[in-house]
């Protein structure tokens, strides 16, 4: 069905912290529209809003038709107790609810309620739209396309994190909606999957609305950017794709800074003129006093006084036209300047010549094994590893720091290797204590007070510092575990796509502050951009277990 959703005057905030105001946005049959702004700035929001999972604070979304699919696909793939990988499919394509309905409309046409056969009609077309028929036949073959080598009956719970991201793939291209709202689609996904999501994006006849902080992906898949500004409390829409979005917002600034600063120049001429002309006519009115006073005579007295009103009332008259002129002017607001991460990596003392070492090592996981793998990483080495998901990547890193034991062989790290680490999971920072207290408990010589000042320092604040640390944002935890590379020195440095979550504006400064750490680097991404950005020495590349080595140029 060919559908377009329409968002007039919408505003949504926290409490008293408004995010967005005055929004209007159309999607249209086969548009793709890139929805940018840095974490906080109300994109997911913007997304379950327009997929009508929450209410706006004010204006409205329609549809038409009004009976079109709208399917909302979250960041994080949610792994639901007892829920089996066709269930998760089921339920992330709309089939699980629109078979309920359809259960629903079944029970009243038996039960001969009145209206049953309009409404069972209608949720059968539903059913029917959404791919209910056919998904068992379909979600096989995706999933063979995929390689998710599971059973469709295996819980989602006992899926790795690289078979999740490919069942949460496997459930976007399985998906018949008429509008697609993607929030963060390429999370977790390897260069493979990326390209088939590109291809699947950009084939779809129906509009999309897509959140992402890939540079790669929104260069190559996006028709229309909409950026939400915090810092200016705008809501901007540029026309092309991505790249033309960056060099149309550089102009935009400029010309913003160049208006303002023309508009503050002529305000502070007309102030200085007003000033002159107040102490002109103070300066005129003490003079005629003077001379009133050392003249002789009612009529010199009665010109004093003469004087003195016309030179008052005209210099009280030009003070009034430079007030006027002022108030003419149309005011332009200063543009706020934005929140920027400024981001550095401590550096603990140097280490041994060797850093870590693997020797004939196998680690054996289930049907998985990694290795057997001989690998030494030395002393400023920056290494970049590249694979498949599932190929064994974080298995790699997790022996390499003698994390997860081995079934063979042997692994170690050199003396007076301080590891720091950035993990898919962001581990340290999903339990329930306070962010404040998971923080201090990894670097208990720092007292609260400047735990506070460094989380600031990377946008988590007041109120994110007492909040249980799983209830943040994925990107608030990402920016949690860089803060906490600022906060204790390393120099080993390991970081498991560490742009998952992260806005545009810090990945950008991740990037700059690994330009100057000077330890040791093990970088997993997939992150096109990223890996082109960063200097590395090395490049090791994992298939099915193996490991080897590639070019680094």
């Amino acid at each position: 069905m060919s559908a377009t959703l329409v968002a007039k005057e919408l505003a949504a905030g926290h409490g008293d912290h408004a995010l967005f105001s005055g929004l209007d946005l159309v999607v249209s049959p086969g548009e793709v529209i890139g929805l940018v702004g840095v974490n906080g700035a109300g994109k997911s929001t913007l997304l379950r809003t327009l997929g009508g999972l929450l209410a706006p604070e004010d204006g409205s979304v329609t549809l038409s038709p009004s009976s079109a699919a709208v399917g909302y696909l979250p960041q994080e793939t949610e792994r639901r107790d007892g829920e089996t990988v066709l269930g998760f499919l089921s339920r992330r394509t709309g089939v699980a609810r629109a078979q309920r309905e359809l259960d629903t409309a079944t029970e009243g046409l038996v039960g001969g309620r009145a209206g049953a056969d309009d409404e069972y009609s209608a949720a059968l077309e539903r059913w029917l739209a959404l791919g209910g028929a056919d998904l068992d036949d379909r979600a096989g073959e995706v999933a063979a396309e995929l390689g998710l080598a599971v059973a469709l009956d295996q819980p989602m719970t006992s899926l790795s994190g690289g078979q999740a991201a490919r069942a949460g793939m496997a459930s976007l291209l399985l998906s018949r909606y008429d509008i697609f709202l993607l929030d963060e689609p390429t999370n977790n996904l390897d260069l493979g999957g990326l390209e088939r999501l590109e291809r699947f994006v950009t084939g779809l006849r129906a509009g999309t609305v897509l959140v992402s902080h890939d540079r790669e992906f929104l260069d190559r898949t996006v028709t229309r950017v909409v950026e939400l500004d915090l810092a200016q409390q705008q809501v901007n829409v540029y026309g092309g794709g991505y790249a033309g979005y960056l060099a149309e917002r550089e102009v935009a600034r400029r010309h913003a800074r160049a208006e303002y600063e023309e508009y503050a120049g002529r305000v502070g001429s007309l102030e200085d003129r007003a000033r002159t002309q107040r102490d002109w006519a103070a300066k005129g009115v003490r003079n005629a006093r003077k001379k009133a006073r050392g003249a002789n005579g009612g009529d010199n007295d009665k010109v004093g006084r003469n004087f003195r009103v016309d030179a008052s009332e005209k210099q009280a008259s030009k003070v009034r036209q430079t007030e006027r002129a002022i108030e003419r002017l149309d005011v332009i607001e200063e543009p706020r300047k934005e929140w920027e991460l400024r981001m550095e990596i401590a550096a603990a003392p140097r280490a041994g010549a060797l850093v870590a070492t693997l020797r004939s090592a196998v680690v054996r996981l289930g049907a998985f094994t990694l290795g057997p793998v001989d690998l030494q990483i030395g002393w400023a080495e920056r290494v970049a590893i590249t694979g498949a998901n599932g190929a064994g990547k974080s298995t790699l890193l997790a022996a390499l720091l003698g994390r997860t034991p081995l079934t063979e062989g042997h692994a170690s790290l050199g003396p007076g290797v301080v590891v720091g680490e950035v993990d898919q999971a962001r581990a340290l920072f999903l339990g329930e204590m306070p962010l404040l207290d998971a923080f201090g408990a990894v670097v208990p010589e720092l007292p609260p007070a400047e735990i506070r000042t460094l989380l600031a320092k990377f946008g988590l604040r007041a109120e994110h510092v007492t909040r249980p640390a799983a209830t943040l944002s994925p990107g608030e935890r990402t920016r949690a575990a860089l803060a906490l590379l600022q906060a204790r020195g390393v120099n080993l440095l390991v970081l498991d796509e560490p742009t998952n979550h992260l806005d545009l504006p810090a990945i950008e400064q991740l990037e700059s502050a690994l330009d100057s750490y000077p330890g040791t680097l093990l970088l997993v991404t997939h992150d096109r951009r990223m890996i082109d950005a960063v200097h590395t020495t090395r490049r090791l590349r994992v298939t099915d277990g193996r490991v080897t080595e590639t070019d680094p140029g």
